[in-house]
């Protein structure tokens, strides 16, 4: 007899506040159980004259700029869900409703491990669906022309990922490389607690932007020359590259679904994450959906 993984939802309702990285503004976060089969939607509850509805997939993402942007018909978005949907990825989430009181998901500390204590002090429950995982059967590319790439390529079981940064810029940085197989315990230790960075330089052209409005030395490693700002440094010494895997963990979550085979990253980002996912559906005979 086959021994089946099932759907997960939280086991009751909870809730969280904090500020949005983009927005700056503060945000109350609730997450409450869900059905089987619904996957994971997020509800605007600020928003009340149209649909505030807006399903967590690959072909809602409107903006890729510095996070990831999902949008419905209506004109309704949800910006920065990555690290979010990289802890859902992480602990195996079928099943979830998020209700959000404004227009992005609070950044906590920049990482995933508030949202995976969240979680786990909401409790997991088992449902009682088995879940389905695309597993991918040919090799998929996705290349900016700018020396940053994305791969995906069949494996015989669970979700396998190299991924490369190059920081010339920086000794902070330079050059890290890491390869991580998808497991939960591993994630909560290795990659859940890997927080969002940038460059001090650049903070004033994308707040010009209207982006990083919320960022501060509280939720994000700031990284000026070659020394790291933050009072308690890293967390990590592979700690950028780490928190680029998260990244990539909670994009490809938008598929809908687990996803079997082995991601390689190069230099990329939300964009080429996505463009990746919109590769993969555009052609039926790259992939066929199976149970686990």
């Amino acid at each position: 007899m086959t021994e089946h993984i099932y759907q997960k939802t939280v086991a009751k309702e909870v809730s969280v506040d904090g500020v949005g990285l983009h927005s700056g503004k503060p945000i109350h976060m609730t997450l409450k159980p869900a059905p089987e089969n619904t996957g994971i939607i997020f509800y605007r509850t600020d928003v009340t004259d149209k649909d505030n509805k807006v399903p967590a997939r690959w072909d809602c993402v409107v903006d890729t700029r510095m996070n990831t942007c999902l949008g419905n018909a209506a004109g309704v978005v949800i910006s920065t869900v990555e690290h979010l949907m990289g802890a859902l990825s992480g602990l195996g989430i079928s099943n979830l409703i998020i209700e959000l009181s404004g227009p992005e998901t609070p950044l906590m500390d920049g990482s995933a491990r508030d949202f995976v204590n969240l979680i786990e002090s909401a409790g997991i429950q088992t449902q009682t669906i088995p879940v389905k995982a695309i597993k991918v059967l040919k090799p998929l590319h996705f290349d900016d022309g700018k020396g940053a790439s994305t791969d995906l390529m069949p494996a015989d079981a669970g979700l396998h990922l190299d991924f490369e940064i190059d920081f010339p810029q920086t000794k902070v940085i330079g050059h890290q490389q890491i390869s991580f197989d998808l497991n939960e315990d591993e994630f909560k230790k290795l990659i859940a607690p890997a927080r969002t960075f940038g460059f001090v330089a650049e903070v004033e052209q994308l707040r010009a932007m209207g982006l990083a409005q919320g960022a501060s030395l509280e939720n994000a490693v700031a990284i000026q020359g070659d020394e790291v700002l933050n009072p308690g440094g890293l967390r990590d010494v592979n700690e950028f590259v780490e928190h680029k895997v998260l990244d990539a963990l909670g994009d490809l979550y938008e598929a809908g679904m687990p996803i079997i085979g082995h991601f390689k990253g190069i230099k990329s980002g939300h964009l080429h994450n996505n463009k990746l996912l919109r590769t993969l559906f555009a052609d039926d005979s790259s992939y066929e959906i199976v149970e686990l």
